[in-house]
């Protein structure tokens, strides 16, 4: 037995009669979208609370599992759970999570299953009523890593000796389709469910700009056939209602599920981020500074081959997320940037805007034009590099010999005309490009039409200029070449007026990175900072009206919003980014966390064991 094996075994004997804790996700070792930021994140806090007592359940894929999961020995229950797991012919593989906090995880192969995936159908048929289509891999996986969670909990209650409690944490339907059948059978486990947003709300809310208004009278039936999202529904329904305590992110996520889920939460379980990782003592305006100068090269060589502006005076906004035109705010914010370009033309204002659009649409390949600028810059920049250091050289020597230097002497004629050269090749009588790569469709897509219609065009006159960046930034983007975190440093502000957004990571990582932000009363952050954070607004937190104002209104206030802060002089922004820094600690996985404990506390009391 291994030195680790030996300290989680006493470590288990010593607190034997504690409850165990098992969180459920679909997202355990692999990264597919926000739960996985959420219980990644999450981890550290748990395992300093939970200990060896916590481990996580998630699917096998063999395909990328390893890169994240690394197999140990099973000891103590978790080798019996395995034995009874391999007898069944489940696969079931036990470890640590390569994350901080090296959490004890089984993951759990649903294809294993696969030969009694018509049983296991048939159950959910026969047991609960709920239909699942064929043909559909996705729901057929979830179905059979239900089943196999169900098997694996019923496992371990079998292993476990006396009367420990036993916690199941269950996020989002695709991880929680065991706990009907859980439930029916009365496996001793005490059951949250947390839903991160309902199925059928992201589908309402992208077709309908009224949405929290029409929730009353939405028949969720009608609707899951509309969307054939029926099977998925009522899945995620059985498990809300099959969960001792049933729990969301936020109070208007809440609201949501009381309507399309008929059931109101009995706790909020809002998400946090580990702090400690952005965090940079005394350095994160020095990161701003240096990130900004990475944008600066971006925005050089975008932009001054067709004209030029004081970068002194230039502040670079953003917005990012899944493309959800009209859920993630992009409709609002575009709109609102139009007026804002208007305004600042009447105001005669000598400041520029720089907005980026950063998400994900189906592209070709980086614009040509947006490579060779770059490349022409790049080249410029060495050539630039070498003409000082010849300056530098030729000048201390002659300084070092008393002799005042001939300015004409201290550059070769070859860098004087492969520098003339270049600066005639590096001017462009085109206009700056708005979008950064060959989409697929540019003739259908969302933003670029508005952009058109609202004529952003990248004018000389336009105070405002527009790059839409429709991918992701990794320091593999030539373009950049930094990564998100790093970009999100380098701008001044982050703009997020969603109309549907459960809870709302974006300007949560702003706050984290010291970057003020705008988010919106119908976002399940916008809410928690308006419940729980007075004076949000001179923390760098501000929040648009949305949830009562019209589309014009709520435009209209953005615009003021934006002009205000385009007014702050360098200080009082340096000023605002420390305050936000400081406030984001509030949302610290260690101060939110409690919310969690909360919910454990609650389910161990319905269930008997409190």
């Amino acid at each position: 037995m291994t030195k680790q094996s030996s300290a989680e075994s006493s470590h288990e004997s010593a607190s034997s009669t504690k409850p165990l804790l098992f969180e459920v996700a679909w997202e355990v070792c692999q990264q597919l979208g926000g739960i996985y930021t959420v219980i990644r994140s999450k981890v550290p806090s748990i395992v300093e609370q939970w200990g060896s007592r916590y481990c996580l359940i998630g699917p096998y894929n063999p395909q990328t599992s390893q890169t994240e999961f690394e197999e140990v020995q099973p000891t103590g229950i978790f080798h019996e759970v395995i034995q009874s797991l391999n007898e069944q012919g489940i696969e079931a593989h036990y470890g640590h999570w390569l994350i901080t906090g090296r959490p004890r995880v089984l993951l759990l192969n649903p294809r294993s299953v696969t030969p009694q995936l018509g049983w296991i159908k048939y159950l959910l048929w026969e047991h609960h009523n709920i239909a699942i289509p064929d043909g559909d891999d996705l729901i057929n996986q979830v179905c059979a890593f239900g089943y196999v969670v169900e098997q694996c909990f019923r496992a371990i209650t079998k292993a476990q000796t006396g009367k420990r409690a036993i916690i199941g944490h269950f996020h989002e339907w695709m991880g929680a389709t065991a706990i009907p059948e859980i439930r029916r059978a009365n496996i001793p486990v005490s059951i949250v469910f947390t839903t991160h947003a309902t199925l059928l709300g992201r589908y309402l809310a992208m077709n309908d700009p009224w949405f929290y208004d029409h929730l009353p009278f939405v028949d969720w039936e009608a609707d899951a056939r509309r969307f054939n999202i029926e099977a998925q529904v009522r899945l995620e329904r059985a498990a809300a209602h099959g969960s001792h305590i049933f729990s969301t992110v936020s109070d208007i996520t809440g609201l949501e599920c009381e309507h399309l889920l008929g059931r109101k939460p009995d706790v909020l379980v809002p998400n946090g981020l580990n702090i400690e990782r952005f965090v940079a003592l005394h350095e994160f305006q020095n990161l701003h500074r240096i990130y900004k100068e990475k944008i600066n090269d971006f925005v050089v060589a975008h932009f001054f081959p067709s004209y030029s502006f004081d970068l002194d005076r230039t502040m670079y906004f953003f917005t990012s997320g899944r493309f959800e035109y009209r859920n993630k705010g992009f409709d609002l914010t575009i709109e609102s940037l139009a007026r804002l370009n208007h305004r600042m033309k009447m105001a005669g204002t000598n400041k520029t805007v720089v907005f980026f659009v950063i998400t994900r649409k189906p592209i070709r390949s980086i614009n040509a034009e947006a490579l060779r600028r770059r490349a022409m810059m790049q080249e410029m920049q060495d050539d630039c590099r070498a003409i000082s250091r010849q300056i530098e050289e030729r000048l201390f020597v002659s300084a070092s010999m008393g002799k005042y230097p001939d300015m004409d002497e201290l550059v070769d004629d070859y860098w004087r005309l492969r520098l003339r050269r270049l600066m005639h090749v590096w001017k462009s009588k085109c206009m700056p490009t708005i979008v950064t790569h060959d989409l697929v469709d540019d003739q259908s897509d969302e933003v670029l039409n508005q952009l058109r219609s609202c004529q952003l065009f990248n004018q000389p006159s336009d105070p405002v200029k527009v790059v839409y960046h429709p991918d992701f930034v990794t320091t593999n983007d030539p373009l950049f070449g930094m990564d998100y975190d790093q970009f999100v440093r380098g701008c001044h502000l982050g703009i997020f007026p969603s109309s549907y957004e459960p809870w709302g990571y974006a300007p949560l990582e702003c706050a984290a990175l010291g970057l003020p932000s705008i988010t919106s009363n119908l976002s399940g952050f916008g809410t928690y900072l308006e419940n729980n954070i007075p004076d949000h607004a001179k923390d760098g937190l501000h929040v648009l009206d949305r949830r009562h104002a019209s589309f014009d209104s709520a435009a209209n206030t953005l615009t003021n919003q934006l002009f205000d802060f385009m007014q702050l002089d360098r200080r009082e922004r340096i000023n605002q980014r420390n305050r936000t820094q400081i406030a984001s600690e509030h949302f610290d996985w260690h101060n939110l966390g409690r919310y969690y404990a909360e919910a454990y506390e609650s389910v161990l009391k319905k269930t008997g064991f409190a």
